[in-house]
């Protein structure tokens, strides 16, 4: 049964991947307003239906008791987003450049908080690179 629902999944995925790189490539040969509007709303369409399969995969990871680290993971990011919301101060641009652009103290806050995000992210990412490797140099 798991390897009739991972084939269909599978069909599903690419079938969605190649609709969605038609769609792209047409896009790409400069399509009309009309297309634009249906190109964004099938992306959201798609990007619904991602979330709806991810939330039931999850739910049913959870079932059967093995999604809580997934949960543990996603509480992690939540609160390293909150840490570096708070470590970012907002005003790092300056206000000039902030009015010449359109943009607000608020909008300079959270893209200090996404760059700080990011920053703690590719250290942890790289940390565990190299962790994994040296306990691989060691179990030898």
């Amino acid at each position: 049964m798991k390897e009739k629902t991972d084939k269909l999944i599978t069909i599903i995925c690419l079938c969605l991947a190649i609709i969605g790189s038609v769609f792209a490539i047409l896009f790409a040969l400069k399509g009309s307003d009309a297309f634009f509007d249906t190109a964004f709303w099938m992306l959201v369409g798609f990007i619904g239906i991602s979330g709806a399969a991810i939330l039931a995969f999850l739910v049913m990871r959870i079932i059967k008791g093995k999604g809580w680290k997934f949960l543990i993971g996603l509480g992690v990011l939540v609160v390293l987003v909150v840490v570096a919301y708070f470590l970012s101060k907002g005003n790092d641009v300056s206000p000039i450049f902030l009015q010449k652009n359109g943009a607000t103290e608020n909008t300079s806050k959270l893209v200090g908080t996404a760059c700080i995000t990011t920053y703690v992210l590719v250290a942890l990412s790289v940390l565990s690179i190299v962790y994994v490797e040296v306990a691989k140099f060691f179990k030898k």
